[in-house]
């Protein structure tokens, strides 16, 4: 009874009828879903409309509007923001030919809404794109019940300490894999370039993962995989939160860890430039910490103790294979010599735009200080 009580109204509802309606054919007319990021720079927001015929292309579909007033994107004297389609993924809840359709948000002088961080993301991917920078990011979040509580989690009280859930298998230790199922199936299926999930450390908490994807394409990615996690979990009746510390005391905290490389880090010899880019990092860790959440490092401030898998938010480490750094080179790539590291420190709700475009802004580009060039 306590986990029927957690779960939404809607979800309660008679999915078989909804079946029936599914089924219906419809005469050639496609079903577009517009999916955009609002105000908050961590929610997404979508609506749909019929074209009658299936786009082929991203050109294909045509620039759209809506009121940003209503997400805390513009005043309601001049509400009206355009929606600019930038990349196409199938439709996996009203299936082919219909379309999920990835915007950027313009205001009503054409300029990027402030959360728009995608625009000067494509910029930087664009001049840097000689060096090929390969990303795969790690997207943890927690799986919440309606009262927001942890899904599965005891209604007055909490479950035994870490240990026996990470990667775990067992009714009494994972809790919401249908939701992590149907999710990976529904991002294969929509030809997002998810490449792994997992339980993760705290009870409620899982992980997929995205990548590797090549410059712009990472938040593009990301992006969709997040509003796919979004819309499973209302099927369900369940909160996906990316909130980066969502219980606070001795419980792991949610990050987006970015693993990051270039071509010539990946060919033979690249150990020396991956240990060039790291001493680049680490004289402008404070740039990258008010960028890898959407409050200026405030939220990742309650994630980033030096606890629970984390460095403290106030000091730059690197090492192989420490999962307390705020650098880890994998072990393999100390092997290797060559290969890939991964930046710690993103918040789970980081924007995966900002974090790309920093990396490559201080590691490629070679900014310095804690302002970014034009």
């Amino acid at each position: 009874r306590a986990v029927a009580m957690s779960v939404s109204h809607s979800s309660r509802l008679n999915k078989l009828v909804r079946e029936q309606y599914m089924k219906l054919p419809q005469d050639g007319l496609v079903q577009v879903t517009y999916v955009w990021i609002d105000g908050s720079g961590e929610g997404v927001r979508c609506k749909t409309r019929t074209l009658d015929k299936e786009p082929k292309s991203i050109e294909d579909v045509p620039e759209w509007n809506f009121d940003g007033s209503s997400t805390a994107q513009a005043e309601g004297s001049n509400s009206d923001m355009f929606l600019v389609p930038v990349r196409m993924f199938r439709d996996p809840f009203c299936l082919d030919p219909n379309k999920l359709v990835l915007c950027e948000v313009l205001k009503y002088n054409r300029k990027p809404a402030e959360t728009n961080l995608r625009h000067t993301c494509k910029k930087v991917m664009e001049l840097v794109k000689d060096s090929h920078p390969w990303f795969g990011m790690e997207q943890e979040y927690t799986l919440l019940g309606i009262n927001g509580h942890p899904y599965g989690w005891p209604d007055n009280g909490f479950p035994g300490p870490q240990g026996p859930y990470y990667c775990g298998v067992g009714a009494d230790k994972v809790y919401g894999r249908d939701i992590v199922e149907s999710h990976y199936k529904a991002c294969l299926y929509a030809g997002v370039k998810i490449c792994g999930t997992n339980a993760e450390v705290m009870p409620s908490q899982w992980e997929f993962q995205v990548g590797p994807c090549e410059g712009i394409e990472m938040g593009d990615h990301l992006w969709m995989a997040r509003f796919i996690l979004h819309r499973v979990c209302e099927d369900f009746g369940v909160v996906a939160t990316l909130d980066p510390k969502p219980m606070t005391g001795n419980w792991n905290g949610a990050g987006c860890h970015t693993n990051y490389s270039t071509e010539e880090m990946r060919r033979e010899g690249g150990l020396k430039h991956i240990e060039a880019a790291i001493e680049k990092l680490s004289k402008r860790h404070d740039y990258h910490i008010c960028v890898y959440d959407p409050r200026g490092g405030r939220d990742n401030s309650r994630r980033l103790t030096g606890h629970h898998e984390t460095s403290n938010i106030f000091e730059f480490s690197a090492g192989v294979a420490n999962r307390g750094a705020s650098i880890r080179i994998p072990r393999q790539v100390g092997q290797d010599g060559c290969g890939y590291f991964e930046d710690r420190r993103p918040a789970a709700n980081c924007d995966p735009y900002a974090v790309t475009e920093a990396v490559v802004r201080t590691t490629v580009l070679n900014e310095t200080g804690v302002e970014t060039k034009d």
